[in-house]
């Protein structure tokens, strides 16, 4: 990542004129500026007279340096503004020794634009009254005192990678609500704190503190929308404590993302805000994440899910006067009391689009074994971290609201001070990260024991609950924007260009000379009208023989004269000499005059034949065109049977399947499919078969000569598995899955030597192929990296855990037979899974090289599994930002995962496991998002849901915006029956910007559920989704459902018409085209309709009722009434 230059760089802030100003004494008062920031004096501007319009030209220029190595931060920018104090000087009286000062107003200089890649930026800010100040009565007048500001810097302080990867973090604190009956107004003053951490400088924690709460009486709702406040003490101005343009506007609490968001709460929390004490804080306080670590908080996110919030009272200890700059500690200082802490679920930040969530909070009693439960942070931010925040917690310190007289003499005492934030946040390298081992067992003095908090207790009594937003600047996941899903909508449905069935040789040619035949009628027939079309209308019946006979002549002369029916007999030549050819098979001369002449005789009495059949054909009506016929692809008739073995309608995809081998027999490809198919319904000798089939018609077709070699392994052939597998690598020696399989095979004949061959060769082409594409993918985005260097130091460890001069390997040993072998396999991939997923620690999602890492020989199952302290040194966060199409594939791979991916693709799920158990023992592998994906997909076609559904709550924590995961999770509750479970995944799946590797039944599944719920608009919405991605008969059905439920019935009908030229065999298609006909009035169309659906068996009886309903209440639509 590109950084920051480490040299410091400044920032001007250059006041150049004041508008509206007025002084205590005189229209022209003589006023001069301080600038501030970080509790630093800038620098003071040269005395100013204020003209009779009340504008001074200051032209005051002030700088700070900003440094991120030690000094200025961007963190310090983001929740620090600059304050210009605008101050009056008094003439000097008599015996006056110096000159008397009064403040008139201070404003305030948001310095956001900065962490917004802006070099430069000019604005216009409000002069805030001081109280007494004589502003205050401009204030109340149309025109409001402002000074115009101007920022700049040399250069951006953010980079191309920061301003792109980087984000901005505000956290608003606005009340805690029904706080307990024993905080009172009356008696020492307490200080209310609420704090939390966030990944600030990659790993590094920043704490961000609410102090000075403010406890008030219940009696009224707090006002909205109200201003939010800099989380600064100290503020002259009133009005200054605002952030411009910043305001709590609630909300109804249905549309919050918190704990009390549901109509039962509504009476307690109106009670609560309306009546009860609380305490306000109304703070806003901002935190810059570079790119680090808005990876790092993402995920923390999806590993933690809960975000613990503390809060806690410390009493305010007044400080003797001339002691102010001394830390004496009394006997009451550091004492917390009421320690609490509220629980925030923060994963809907991980959420497509979603970048701000806002809600109210229960707070619970802070104690440890919980916190760490809930949130795995072991570290209280009040209690083990922040304890010299305790020191400073005294009336007159850095944190009262005292005058800044009194604050800007402590400031040159106190040293420990300066090097705090004004509203008492430590550095980020004072704080150490909360998720670390705890140093210390010993509390405070004056903290409950960790076991017992029964101060804490009492907000759980009294039901106390905090009110906080966190808002990002962008979105941790983008997401799809609604122009460009409108535009994918209306383009949904295309005009559909007429398609005819291509036919060949004597059909062809017969078809061909039939068209020609009603062509050349028609023209005749034009013609004719043409020549005696007003003689015809005038006589009518009454013509005779005669009459027909002279007109026949006129018409045959006039054909000949004009030179159409020689035109005739050239567009008919073509079609008889297709028929003598593809029909008659003459190609050559004949020997004898004879023999032409009885062909000429036989083909004639056969072209006068089909003269006839075609004229008979040709009826008046017939003027419009033939009815285009839909003529189904190969592509399309994969989709349908790929439909039909998902629904299990497995005799249907089988018979889709061997269409597409009858219409193209030598098309290897189809082969290959239908011996996938037949090796999901473990037909193996039928998979053998077809695969053997599609290697005859090529000898050299890598995946036909690896699927013969799973199969020979599977049947137990190990001879001729052997040669399939040594002839694809001598074929293709680049080929991974080649290697791979090759290796696979020598473990089971316990051949370590070769297999360790294979495997080897499979890891330094998976090598090269990675090296290739990263060079590949850095010569179009244009960032460079030592890649050479890279690949050496990987080149010294294999996959699998393999140094190039070691002699072992992992080694799992084959029982008697594959069933054996596939049983043993998966328990021990299930044991293995449930050790990872008992750890405490989170799972990581890739793994990068470890040479620290090696693998023992053995015969026997490896029980040794990779620890997570191991496995967390070889971390890849950015896996989380880019998940893959298939299974969310991680940036760096392994032999063993791209094997699976071919066999996952071939649907070879019993050669799977075998790969499996290899992946789980990888030092590169290992559990990961995609690993339990498979292992979820092979259990849910066992059926067996409660694993699958497990393995998938791993695949979530490991990768939580992988779409994939929640494609797969809303199949797992379709197909259990849990369909709200499934709406829910199904619609996250879609607002994804990466789409998921299967869209087409996500969108049917989804739409099904649509319409069972009776939310048609959107049925039908999902519905045109899937018919513009893939149509098929069922995405035009659930089409015309949605359509005809929503009384459109023209559209309905177009879409299953739609369906119905896709697949007639549909008995739902005819059952809803007879109730469109019904509607409509068309007896005829809605009569036939309903004799194919009850000759295909409708088995939905609902359906069938709705239809005997409709059929009474119209009066006709069933022949047998």
């Amino acid at each position: 990542m590109e950084q920051v230059p480490s040299a410091g760089r400044l920032v001007q802030i250059t006041v150049t004129e004041g508008y509206d100003l007025k002084g205590f004494k005189g229209d022209t008062p003589v006023t001069f500026i301080r600038a501030e920031f970080n509790q630093v004096v800038l620098g003071d501007s040269a005395k100013i007279t204020v003209s009779p319009e009340g504008s001074a030209k200051y032209n005051f220029t002030s700088s700070f340096e900003f440094n991120p190595e030690g000094g200025i931060t961007l963190d310090d920018l983001a929740h620090k503004p600059v304050f210009l104090t605008v101050t009056e000087v008094l003439p000097k009286e008599k015996k006056q020794k110096e000159e008397k000062t009064l403040i008139l107003g201070q404003a305030v200089v948001d310095l956001l634009p900065l962490l917004e890649g802006q070099s430069s930026f000019q604005t216009t800010v409000p002069l805030h009254p001081v109280q007494g100040s004589p502003l205050e009565t401009a204030r109340s007048s149309a025109k409001q005192c402002r000074l115009e500001v101007k920022v700049l810097v040399a250069e951006p302080l953010l980079t191309t990678a920061q301003i792109s990867g980087g984000n901005l973090l505000k956290v608003t604190l606005e009340a805690a609500y029904s706080v307990p009956e024993s905080f009172i107004l009356t008696g020492p003053g307490q200080n209310y704190m609420v704090g939390l951490q966030v990944p600030s400088l990659g790993e590094k924690d920043y704490p961000i503190l609410f102090k000075n709460g403010t406890l008030k009486l219940g009696g009224e709702r707090e006002p909205v929308p109200r201003p939010k406040k800099w989380p600064i003490a100290n503020i002259l101005a009133p009005g200054a404590n605002n952030i411009p343009d910043a305001f709590i506007v609630g909300g109804p609490y249905e549309e919050e993302e918190g704990e009390l968001n549901h109509p039962e709460d509504s009476e307690f929390r109106n009670q609560a805000e309306c009546i009860k004490k609380r305490i306000i804080w109304d703070l806003e306080s901002r935190c810059y994440l570079d790119p680090s670590a808005v990876v790092s908080f993402q995920k923390r996110i999806a590993d933690c899910r809960l975000w613990p919030v503390e809060i806690t009272r410390v009493p305010l200890v007044t400080v003797p006067k001339g002691k102010a700059g001394k830390t004496e500690k009394t006997d009451e200082e550091g004492q917390l009391s009421f320690h609490g802490v509220a629980y925030v679920n923060m994963v809907p930040l991980l959420y497509p689009g979603v970048k701000r969530i806002r809600g109210a909070f229960h707070v619970y009693p802070y104690l440890d074994s919980v916190v760490h439960e809930k949130t795995k942070c072991l570290l209280s931010l009040f209690r083990d971290i922040g304890h010299h925040l305790i020191h400073n917690n005294k009336i007159g310190g850095i944190n009262s609201l005292l005058s800044k007289q009194a604050v800007s003499k402590n400031l040159k005492e106190d040293k420990l001070v300066k090097e705090k934030d004004i509203d008492g946040r430590p550095r980020p390298g004072d704080v150490a990260p909360s998720i670390k081992s705890q140093s210390s067992d010993t509390p405070l003095e004056g903290e409950p024991p960790l076991s017992h908090n029964p101060e804490g207790q009492q907000y759980v009594e009294a039901g106390t609950y905090v009110v906080l937003e966190i808002q990002l600047d962008k979105a941790l996941v983008p997401k799809r924007m609604p122009e460009e899903l409108a535009r994918r909508v209306k383009e949904m449905i295309p005009p559909r260009p007429p398609l005819t069935r291509r036919t060949g040789g004597a059909q062809k040619a017969m078809s061909d000379y039939h068209i020609q035949i009603k062509n050349i009628s028609r023209a005749i027939l034009d013609e004719y009208y043409r020549m005696f079309g007003k003689q015809v209308a005038k006589l009518e019946s009454d013509m005779d023989s005669e009459t027909l006979e002279e007109q026949k002549c006129q018409l045959s002369y006039e054909l000949n004269f004009s030179g159409k029916y020689f035109a005739f007999k050239e567009q008919l030549k073509h079609a008889v000499v297709k028929i003598v050819r593809d029909k008659y098979l003459k190609t050559t001369s004949f020997e004898s005059q004879e023999e032409l002449q009885t062909f000429i005789s036989e083909l004639y009495v056969f072209l006068v034949d089909q003269m006839h059949v075609a004229l008979n054909q040709t009826m008046p009506d017939d003027v419009q065109g033939t009815v285009a016929t839909i003529y189904t692809s190969s592509e399309q008739l994969q989709l349908f049977a790929f439909e039909a073995e998902v629904n299990e309608n497995f005799e249907m995809a089988a018979a889709y399947y061997k269409e597409r081998l009858v219409r193209e027999p030598q098309n290897l490809d189809h082969w290959l499919d239908y011996g996938a198919f037949c090796l999901l319904t473990e037909d193996n000798i039928k998979a053998q078969e077809c695969f053997r089939k599609a290697l005859s018609l090529n000898q050299s077709h890598i995946h036909s000569l690896l699927l013969c070699g799973v199969l020979a392994v599977l049947l137990e052939n190990y001879e001729q598995a052997e040669i399939f597998f040594e002839d694809a690598t001598c074929l293709e020696p680049t080929n991974v899955v080649a290697w791979t399989l090759l290796g696979l095979y020598y473990e089971i004949q316990n051949n370590d030597i070769r297999m360790e061959m294979a495997f080897h060769e499979a890891s330094k082409q998976l090598q090269a192929w990675m090296l290739q594409a990263q060079v590949t993918k850095q010569k179009s985005t244009g960032v460079v990296e030592d890649t050479e260097e890279r690949g050496k130091r990987e080149s010294s460890l294999d996959p699998w855990g393999i140094t190039n001069g070691s002699a072992t390997a992992i080694k799992v040993e084959a029982p008697a037979g594959p069933g054996a072998a596939l049983s043993i396999l998966d328990k021990f991939l299930e044991e293995s899974s449930k050790l990872q997923s008992d750890s405490q620690e989170p799972i990581l999602t890739t793994q990068t090289w470890d040479p620290s890492i090696s693998q023992k020989p053995s015969n026997t199952f490896i029980k040794e599994i990779p620890t997570k302290k191991e496995a967390s040194k070889c971390q890849d966060s950015s896996a989380l930002l880019h998940p893959g199409l298939h299974y969310g594939v991680s940036q760096t791979t392994t032999i063993f995962m791209e094997t699976i991916r071919f066999l996952m693709k071939v649907k070879a799920v019993q050669y799977v496991h075998r790969v499996l158990a290899h992946e789980l023992l990888c030092p590169q592998g290992g559990p990961s998002c995609e690993y339990y994906l498979v292992l979820a997909q092979t259990h849910i076609l066992k059926k067996d849901f409660a694993k699958a559904e497990e393995y998938l709550q791993q695949a979530a924590q490991m990768d939580y915006l992988n779409p994939n995961v929640w494609g797969l999770k809303g199949h797992l509750y379709f197909l259990s029956g849990n369909h709200s479970e499934a709406k829910a995944c199904y619609e996250r799946t879609i607002s994804f910007v990466v789409d998921a590797s299967e869209m087409h039944f996500i969108f049917l599944r989804l739409g099904l559920i649509y319409l069972e719920e009776k939310e048609y608009e959107k049925a039908k919405k999902t519905y045109m989704q899937a018919c513009k991605r893939s149509p098929s008969c069922l995405t035009w059905l659930g089409l015309g459902i949605a359509c005809y439920r929503l009384e459109e019935l023209t559209e309905a009908e177009d879409a299953l018409s739609e369906a119905n030229a896709l697949n007639n065999y549909n008995a739902e298609v005819w059952a809803y085209l007879a109730l469109v006909c019904l509607k409509v009035g068309r007896q005829l169309e809605a009569e036939q309709a309903y004799k194919y659906m009850i000759k295909l068996k409708l088995k939905d009886e609902a359906l069938l009722a709705e239809i005997h309903t409709l059929q009474e209440t119209v009066g006709f639509g069933n022949p047998s009434f």
